[in-house]
């Protein structure tokens, strides 16, 4: 298969985009992760030790760590030709493991790979550690790009006089440092939430208990041995659970990066606002088409791409969210399936991610279009005009300015001046509101 083969625009036409994720979302990735699971959970038995694997020699872990820190595209395949025997995956990677247990000399301890254990064990393991690295080695500095970027025009727009814009009509004015800064804090408020969500796994046999274990060796503390190793991991042991992970922490986590998509729907559809105010040009690249009809168009497709990707993975995360932490009794099956396609919102919230960070590179301020808005709109500094005539006790300051400024007739900094002379305060008072202009009129 080429990418003009895939179904799924991921591994298709973004695949360059999406590449940084096959490590973690692959098939081939989530058999590795399994077999790595599973070579710790052997090392962690020979540690307590076991009875049996006391003459396992600690010399031997960096060759069993080995075989999933190499693991390679050959030995994802290896698997896969022993689950067309098996029909089960799981175990397809527990017979690969004994074969490489058996070349390094290890045929007596061979049967204590997967001791005790059930295929969630290792799948609600696997899964969610998977994407915690994929959270922490491709999600966070894409999102970093993308904020170093908004805090770098934050700064330079600092002083950058904008109309703002309520219900679509002229408001009081603002600045468009500001505004771009409003995003920031809100993305990094979302993202602080995001980090403190435990990355959690299920690990405890069967159903749970740690039945097996349990009867084998009573005299060992499973559910104390449970937790180290799955803190070794870097989560949170989840306990009690049933067969599977109840996945409340997954799906915290997929709501809160939801939240953060709909921040960055906000901002596209912003920017791209803006774009159509002629508030902002785009740099042109040669050869570019921006309509296959109309020459002169320069489309904000960047912001529509993330837009739309953002929409999908909200989607997804919207379902994984709402289905996972549900499972019939002890479990169902539902789960196994819909895991698998937690890399695809992932892989559309990073397209639309470098979709954004593309777009707003592509950026150039028009600021004579923003100052040609605020001198067509002095009915603004209205507001400014009546609070501060409430502060010198004027009667009915409010509908005095409504009379003046809820006309069909032009205001203008003419008109403005005019009515502040018939005003009945100081000559001081006067200059004060002479000097307040829609440029000036920003706030802190």
């Amino acid at each position: 298969m080429n990418a003009l083969q895939a179904i799924s625009p991921i591994d298709g036409r973004y695949a360059s985009k999406t590449k940084d994720l096959i490590a973690f979302f692959s098939e081939e990735a989530l058999i590795k992760y399994r077999v790595k699971i599973e070579v710790e959970y052997f090392i962690a038995l020979c540690e307590i030790p076991l009875p049996q694997l006391q003459e396992v020699s600690s010399s031997i872990f960096p060759k069993l760590r080995a075989i999933y820190q190499n693991f390679s595209g050959i030995d994802a395949q290896a698997v896969k030709e022993i689950e067309k025997t098996t029909n089960h995956d799981v175990k397809a990677v527990e017979y690969f493991l004994k074969e490489k247990f058996e070349a390094l000399g290890l045929d007596t301890t061979k049967e204590f790979i997967h001791f005790g254990l059930t295929s969630q064990d290792i799948n609600n393991t696997a899964v969610p550690l998977s994407l915690k690295d994929a959270l922490d080695q491709v999600y966070l500095p894409e999102i970093d790009n993308l904020l170093e970027k908004l805090n770098s025009l934050a700064n330079n727009w600092k002083d950058i006089p904008l109309l703002a814009r309520t219900h679509g009509q002229p408001a009081s004015p603002t600045r468009l440092g500001k505004e771009i800064a409003v995003f920031v804090t809100r993305i990094e408020e979302q993202l602080e939430n995001l980090k403190s969500t435990p990355t959690a796994a299920k690990f405890g046999g069967a159903t749970g208990n740690f039945n097996a274990h349990h009867v084998a060796y009573p005299q060992i503390d499973w559910k104390d041995f449970g937790t180290q190793f799955v803190e070794s991991l870097g989560m949170k042991h989840s306990f009690p659970t049933t067969q599977i992970e109840h996945y409340d922490y997954m799906a915290a986590t997929f709501d809160a990066l939801k939240r953060i998509n709909t921040i960055l729907i906000d901002l596209d559809r912003d920017i791209w606002t803006y774009i159509s105010m002629d508030y902002f040009k785009q740099k042109i690249k040669k050869g570019e088409v921006g309509s296959s009809a109309m020459p002169h168009k320069v489309n904000p497709i960047d912001f529509e791409n993330s837009e739309g990707n953002l929409g999908v993975a909200n989607a997804l995360f919207e379902h994984l969210a709402a289905k996972l932490p549900i499972s019939r009794l002890q479990r169902d099956l539902t789960d196994s399936t819909v895991l698998r396609t937690i890399g695809m919102p992932l892989g559309h919230t990073i397209i639309a991610f470098k979709s954004t960070l593309k777009g707003l590179n592509k950026l150039l301020l028009n600021e004579s279009k923003l100052q040609e808005d605020l001198e067509n709109n002095w009915a603004v500094v209205a507001e400014a005009i009546q609070t501060i005539l409430r502060r010198e006790n004027y009667k009915n300051p409010y509908e005095a300015l409504k009379g003046l400024t809820r006309t069909n007739e032009k205001i203008n900094a003419k008109s403005i001046a005019d009515f502040i002379e018939t005003l009945n305060v100081s000559e001081e008072v006067k200059t004060e509101l002479k000097a307040i202009t829609p440029q000036n009129y920003t706030g802190i």
